[in-house]
């Protein structure tokens, strides 16, 4: 498919291989930088609550979804949680097989309203259940960067 031609069905989807030339940064933005932050310094999550609706959102965020109000309340969550759902990957990215099963999971974490996606570890695919207890495994400090992969995955308690 080329930059010009047009999709006429969205019936009949298609895909461009190669590079897109495009040069971008993204940034986790202000909430984003101090729930990191804390990830790398301290090995804990943070979320924040809206008084007016109750909710704690992890990721956090800097206004409620539900009412819009401003989040200044920053609150600790535990690193404990319950898998929410979760899949087994058996192909890579480029549909080669994997050597080892990887199990990607949605933990909503206790004491929030929210959750991450990350990996399970520690557990084989016929041992993972929705409700599973699990914790945050964490990379030693020296070898934190402030990202989501400082959290090496989330075994089973």
């Amino acid at each position: 498919m080329s930059l010009l031609e047009k999709v006429a069905k969205t019936t009949e989807p298609r895909a461009w291989r190669g590079e897109i030339p495009i040069a971008s940064r993204y940034t986790v933005g202000i909430a984003g930088e101090r729930f990191f932050r804390e990830i790398k310094d301290h090995a804990r999550f943070l979320g924040t609550r809206c008084e007016t609706c109750g909710l704690t959102y992890v990721p956090p965020a800097l206004f409620c979804e539900r009412c819009f109000a401003q989040l200044d309340d920053w609150v600790e969550v535990t690193n404990t949680g319950t898998v929410f759902t979760y899949t087994v990957l058996y192909l890579d990215l480029d549909e080669q097989p994997l050597a080892e099963p990887d199990i990607l999971a949605y933990v909503k974490l206790d004491g929030s309203d929210g959750g991450l996606v990350h990996r399970l570890g520690e557990v084989s695919p016929d041992q993972v259940e929705i409700g599973m207890r699990v914790e945050a495994v964490w990379k030693p400090p020296e070898e934190r960067q402030g990202a989501i992969t400082d959290i090496k995955y989330f075994k089973p308690v």
